[in-house]
C-alpha cells in the first residue's frame, strides 16, 4: 500500500522511536481488514525492531486497531485505514507512541497531564477532510500524554451504521464519554479549553500580569499576521489577541491568487502565517477573545482591551483585524456541506467547479459578480435571488442577462441544500409568487448575501459604517486615536487575503508612525 517514496521516509521518521511499539489489530472478514492488515504489516517491517504488529485484538469496533507502546494499553485507536489526510495523524500517533516528544509547549503538555476525570473521545471523519487531521491529531495527542483520555478515530465510511444511528452529515464530529461534544475543525487548545474548567480563569490571571505592549494586533488572520510582523521588525513591544491563529483561511480550502505562491490550501497557510509571526519577538495569545475597547483616557495615553476571560490588556496603540465571516443563508444542509459544495468565494473556489453545475444565492453586486465570474468555469450557473428583482448595478444586470449558461429566479427563497452525505448534489427553493417548490440538481453553492464584520464589540466605541465596518483612513487609523484597523474588518473595498496583509502592514506603519509622534505622558 505503500510506494517507495513513501517508505524510504518513514524509515527515516521510525528511527527517532526510542521504545519499542505494537499495533494490535481487530480484525473481521469484510475486504477493509485485509486491507489494514497488509498497512500494518508494511509499517511493522519498516522498522522490525521498534514496531510489532498483533491480530488478537479484542475491540468490537471491527477492523480497528490501536497504537500503543509494548503492553501498554494507551488509548489511541483507529476504527479506519489511515491514509490520505489522515496519514499524518497515523505517523505522529506511531511517533509519539514511541516516545518522540511532541512539538507542543511544555504549559499545554502540563494542562493535558493535569486533567481531572475519565475522557473518553470518539471523532467521527472522512479520509478525505482536510480539517479532520487537526482534531484527530490533538485527541491522539491528550490520549498519549494522560492515560485517563481515550480517543478513537472513526472513518465514517466504514461505519455507516453508526453514521446513520447518530445522524452525523458532517465531519469531523466529536463524541466525548457518548454525548455530542463538537463539530468542524477544532483546535487542542479550543478542545483543553472546553474539558479544562479552570483554564479560563488561568488564562486570565496569566494575561493581567503582561505589561503593557507598544502594539496590540486584535485578530490573527493575515492582515494580523503582516501587522504583528511589521510591528516587530520595528524594534517594539508587539503582542497579539486572536481567538484562532489564521482566522477565516482556516475555512479556505484552496488557495491559488496569492501571488509567488502556486496554490495551497487554507490550513497550510496558517501555519506558514503564524510561523512567520513566531520568528519574531511576538507575544501570541490564541483562543482570546476581545471583548470591549476602553479608549485612552489622555492623548498617547494606554488603550485597554477587555478579554471575555475577564482579563485586561493594555497597549500605546492598537490594530484591529477580527475580519469578517460570510453570512449564512441559515438553512438544512448549509453547515454540513460547507467545504463540501457550500462555498463562499467565487474567487478562490470557482475553479474547483471547472464544468460542473453549481448555484449562487443573492442578487446584489456581490451575488451578480460571482455569476458572471462563474460562469466562464463552469457549465452551468443557477442564480437565486430573494426579492423581486436583482438588486446589482444595471450594467452588471446587463452583463448577465448576455450570458448562455446563466438562470436567474427572482422571488425565489431558498429552502435547503442537499447532499448525499459527502457533498452537495442539489438545492431547494420556493417561489415566493406562487408557493410552488422547486429541486435544482447541482455540484456547488455559492452564498453571496454579504459578509458581516466581527464588530458588534465594537459599537458606540469606534465609528463604523451602515454595514458595521470600521472606516478607516489611507493609513488605517480609526475614529479613536492610538486604535487603527486592518483587513476584512474595515471599508476597504475587494475582500481578499492578498489585499488584507498589505493592509495589515499599512495599519501598522500607521500605527508606528502615531506612535513616534506622540509624547508618552508622564
Amino acid at each position: 500500500m505503500l510506494d517507495v517514496a513513501t517508505q524510504s521516509q518513514l524509515r527515516a521518521y521510525f528511527e527517532r522511536i526510542t521504545r519499542p511499539i505494537e499495533l494490535v489489530a481487530s480484525l473481521d472478514d469484510r475486504p477493509a481488514s485485509a486491507e489494514m492488515r497488509e498497512l500494518l504489516d508494511e509499517l511493522a517491517e519498516l522498522a522490525p525492531s521498534k514496531i510489532h504488529v498483533r491480530h488478537d485484538g479484542q475491540d468490537t469496533r471491527r477492523p480497528s486497531f490501536s497504537v500503543q507502546p509494548v503492553g501498554v494499553d494507551l488509548g489511541v485507536r483507529f476504527a479506519a485505514i489511515p491514509m490520505g489526510h489522515e496519514f499524518t495523524s497515523l505517523v505522529l500517533a506511531l511517533l509519539q507512541a514511541g516516545g518522540h516528544p511532541p512539538k507542543v509547549e511544555a504549559e499545554v503538555i502540563e494542562q493535558i497531564q493535569a486533567l481531572e476525570g475519565d475522557f473518553v473521545f470518539e471523532t467521527y471523519m472522512s479520509l478525505t477532510c482536510h480539517n479532520c487531521p487537526d482534531v484527530v491529531q490533538a485527541l491522539n495527542l491528550m490520549a498519549v500524554l494522560n492515560p485517563r483520555v481515550r480517543h478513537v478515530a472513526i472513518d465514517g465510511g466504514l461505519y455507516q451504521a453508526e453514521i446513520e444511528e447518530r445522524q452525523i452529515m458532517g465531519v469531523p464530529s466529536v463524541y466525548l464519554n457518548g454525548q455530542p461534544f463538537g463539530t468542524g475543525r477544532m483546535e487542542l487548545a479550543e478542545i483543553l479549553a472546553k474539558v479544562d474548567t479552570g483554564a479560563a480563569a488561568r488564562d486570565a490571571a496569566r494575561l493581567a500580569d503582561k505589561a503593557p505592549y507598544d502594539m496590540l494586533v486584535i485578530g490573527g488572520g493575515p492582515a494580523g499576521a503582516a501587522a504583528a510582523i511589521y510591528a516587530a521588525r520595528k524594534g517594539i513591544r508587539t503582542g497579539v489577541v486572536a481567538e484562532r491563529f489564521g482566522g477565516q483561511v482556516l475555512d479556505t480550502l484552496a488557495i491559488e491568487n496569492f501571488i509567488s505562491v502556486k496554490e495551497t490550501e487554507g490550513p497550510k497557510f496558517a501555519a506558514a502565517l503564524e510561523q512567520h509571526v513566531r520568528t519574531y519577538d511576538v507575544d501570541i495569545m490564541n483562543n482570546q477573545r476581545a471583548e470591549k475597547l476602553v479608549p485612552a483616557s489622555q492623548p498617547g495615553g494606554l488603550v485597554e482591551v477587555q478579554l471575555a476571560n475577564g482579563a485586561s490588556l493594555k497597549s500605546r496603540s492598537i490594530v484591529i483585524s477580527t475580519g469578517a465571516r460570510w453570512r449564512n443563508v441559515n438553512v438544512p444542509g448549509e453547515a454540513e456541506y460547507k467545504n463540501k459544495g457550500v462555498a463562499y468565494c467565487p474567487h478562490c473556489d470557482g475553479p474547483l467547479f471547472k464544468g460542473k453545475r453549481v448555484a449562487v444565492i443573492g442578487g446584489g453586486n456581490s451575488g451578480v459578480e460571482a455569476a458572471i465570474d462563474l460562469a466562464g468555469v463552469v457549465e452551468h450557473v443557477t442564480l437565486l435571488e430573494f426579492a423581486d428583482a436583482l438588486r446589482a448595478d444595471a450594467v452588471l444586470v446587463n452583463k448577465l442577462n448576455s450570458l448562455p449558461n446563466v438562470v436567474v429566479h427572482t422571488r425565489a427563497q431558498t429552502t435547503e441544500i442537499t447532499g448525499d452525505g459527502q457533498k452537495v448534489n442539489g438545492l431547494s427553493y420556493t417561489d415566493r409568487a406562487t408557493g410552488e417548490k422547486h429541486h435544482v440538481a447541482l455540484e456547488g453553492v455559492f452564498v453571496q448575501i454579504g459578509l458581516v464584520p466581527n464588530t458588534e464589540w465594537l459599537k458606540g466605541v469606534i465609528e463604523l459604517s451602515r454595514f458595521g465596518e470600521i472606516v478607516v483612513d489611507a493609513k488605517g487609523q480609526t475614529s479613536v486615536p492610538g486604535v487603527f484597523a486592518a483587513g476584512d474588518v474595515t471599508t476597504v473595498p475587494f475582500k481578499q487575503i492578498i489585499i488584507a496583509t498589505g493592509d495589515g502592514a499599512k495599519a501598522a506603519l500607521g500605527a508606528f508612525d502615531h506612535l513616534i509622534r506622540t509624547p508618552v505622558p508622564a
